[in-house]
């Protein structure tokens, strides 16, 4: 009942289940796995698909024909298991000449090599068939604010997604650019930090019906924020191209734990609104397994990511079957007809009606409403015993 099937679409990143467990305070303890070895584990496990920085699957280093054969492999990889590569993306981060950023460095060498190795990658990413290409800005930030002018960096960032844009319009990819938000780490802190950042961002664009964004439960939760509601602010500015599910213990360090393994409650809403709105595009998985875990239990890891997600699913059907908690919600948002004529578009009669009608401010101040006994409900199903 909870095996993951392809029309779920769940995905992983090579850097999610190829994590070697390295941390800031330890060394690694799993051993590297190839990206084709990735690969047959994600088959295994019954994901549908599987995402990739850039360098992921080839290294910054790599010569033309080290990259053609290891793209050769990779193709036959897929081929063989049957798995798709619906995203990329680029690492723009990790290696020391990206230190100050990418699109947002002080130094010009940098923010055109940064677009160089970009338009490179959206190349590998179309060759494999990616149609949503995720920006996360790692090192768009600064720990001192002396250092660089956040109006100057945000036009330099500006125009490296707008060259993008033409790029991707001069290729025929057909893609669609999802912005990741982040609020610190691995900077002190980081441009455009929350979602909703991100949607104020994109109105600024030249095309920006190509972008969009890719929230990321973690990222959202490091900030105190509630996840759910950014989710929603994007599907309703017709903005969500992409999702990284994960979990975090609120106002941590990026923590990418296993979806559900922290926040129940959260994830719930979550997987909720996702299949009530009808979200068509890929569960994607930017979670780690624990750094006790060896290849076994990463496995398991990612087979608990997936069946949280399909559990969660089941328990969405259950609450909107539940008789009670149905009548509980029609009680409070009951609504007898006698306000609908002041809703909808303005009108000038509408306006002098409404500034006319007599409300009876202190009996509605004075109705409760089931909040607590509705939330309780929920614990309940979530627990079982419903």
């Amino acid at each position: 009942m909870y095996e993951p099937k392809p029309e779920h679409k769940f995905t992983f990143g090579l850097w999610t289940v190829g994590n070697i467990g390295r941390d800031p305070f330890g060394e690694p303890v799993r051993t590297t796995l190839s990206p084709v070895d990735i690969v047959h584990l994600l088959a295994e496990v019954g994901a549908y698909g599987v995402n990739f920085h850039d360098n992921d699957l080839v290294p910054i280093d790599a010569t033309p024909a080290e990259r053609d054969k290891i793209v050769a492999g990779f193709k036959k990889a897929l081929a063989e298991t049957g798995l798709v590569a619906p995203m990329a993306t680029t690492n723009l981060f990790s290696d020391p000449v990206f230190r100050d950023g990418a699109f947002t460095s002080n130094d010009p060498r940098v923010r055109a090599f940064a677009l160089q190795k970009t338009m490179r990658a959206m190349d590998l990413g179309a060759e494999l068939g990616a149609k949503i290409y995720v920006f996360w800005g790692g090192r768009e930030g600064t720990e001192t604010d002396a250092g660089k002018d956040p109006l100057e960096a945000g036009k330099w960032f500006r125009e490296a997604l707008n060259f993008l844009c033409e790029y991707n319009l001069d290729q025929g990819y057909g893609m669609k650019f999802a912005l990741e938000a982040k609020p610190n780490e691995p900077r002190g802190d980081i441009y455009l930090p929350t979602t909703g950042a991100m949607l104020g961002f994109i109105a600024t664009l030249n095309h920006p019906e190509m972008v969009g964004v890719n929230p990321e439960v973690a990222h959202e939760h490091m900030a105190g924020l509630n996840f759910m509601h950014a989710v929603a602010q994007a599907w309703d500015a017709g903005k969500l191209f992409h999702i990284d599910l994960n979990d975090q213990k609120f106002g941590r360090y990026d923590q990418d734990f296993r979806f559900g393994a922290e926040s129940i409650k959260q994830a719930f809403y979550l997987v909720k609104f996702l299949e009530e709105v009808g979200y068509e595009g890929s569960r994607h998985f930017d979670a780690h397994a624990y750094r006790t875990a060896d290849l076994a239990d990463v496995k398991e890891f990612a087979r608990g990511c997936m069946r949280t997600y399909l559990i969660l699913k089941e328990k969405a059907l259950q609450f909107r079957a539940d008789k009670e908690i149905q009548a509980l919600l029609a009680e409070i948002k009951a609504d007898d007809g006698s306000m609908h004529p002041y809703f909808g578009p303005y009108t000038k009669d509408k306006a002098d009606a409404l500034k006319a009608h007599a409300f009876d401010r202190v009996a509605m101040g004075q109705r409760g409403l089931p909040y607590e006994k509705l939330d309780q409900l929920l614990i309940e199903l979530l627990l079982g015993v419903r």
